[in-house]
């Protein structure tokens, strides 16, 4: 679990095949800020972008790590295969954490693209196309996910080829993450907030009629 308010940013030092079809995946070697690995071990969780991965390898004198990622998990995100590509990273949380974002799960539901990335006063209008699957997650001040930041939701335009969500960063938070590194048409991983799965999941639930007495006689 995590909360989308990043620690550190990485760079992917080098990407290996893990066999030579599309099916196998790949072991990205991952540098990270000074004294960032110093309280991590073998199989933590560490969010890459806000896919969670797990660590296969440490060094923290060097300040490199590994992670194997699947196929299936390359498919399903983006960003994680550019070597000298940076990351947004994020140790998983603690009990004793504060929650400054909202609550993450490192599970990207889709991939969306940057729409329009520009300077609006002191900060940045980002605007990313979410996929039309994920449309009726997105609200206006609500929450998402995007590269693993926790972002509040300033505008949601629907459209047929998705919805366009319009979102403010302030200059920290360009400083701070590799979400400044953002250009138009770029794809980003998306992660919607979770109290918005169970309340769909509720209001499905709820439209199910209960079986009459009738259809539960055998």
């Amino acid at each position: 679990m995590f909360t989308g308010i990043i620690t550190g940013v990485g760079r992917i030092a080098a990407v290996h095949d893990l066999g030579s079809s599309s099916s196998h995946g790949k072991r990205l070697h991952i540098g990270a800020p000074a004294g960032y690995l110093d309280d991590v071990g073998l199989g933590d969780s560490i969010a890459l972008n806000g896919a969670c991965m797990t660590v296969t390898t440490v060094d923290a004198g060097r300040g490199q790590f590994t992670i194997d990622i699947s196929a299936e998990s390359l498919d399903k995100t983006a960003g994680l295969t550019e070597a000298g590509g940076q990351i947004n990273l994020e140790k998983a949380l603690r009990a004793s954490d504060r929650l400054g974002g909202h609550i993450v799960s490192g599970h990207v539901d889709g991939v969306g693209r940057v729409v329009r990335f520009e300077p609006i006063g002191e900060s940045w209008e980002l605007v990313v196309r979410a996929p039309r699957e994920l449309a009726h997650f997105l609200a206006y001040k609500g929450s998402i996910t995007v590269n693993g930041v926790s972002l509040t939701v300033n505008r949601v335009d629907d459209h047929p080829q998705g919805s366009d969500v319009s979102i403010n960063l302030i200059p920290h938070t360009v400083q701070n993450t590799a979400l400044g590194q953002l250009r138009e048409g770029s794809p980003v991983n998306l992660e919607i907030d979770t109290v918005a799965r169970y309340v769909e999941r509720m209001l499905k639930a709820g439209a199910i009629a209960p079986a009459s007495a009738k259809d539960k006689q055998p």
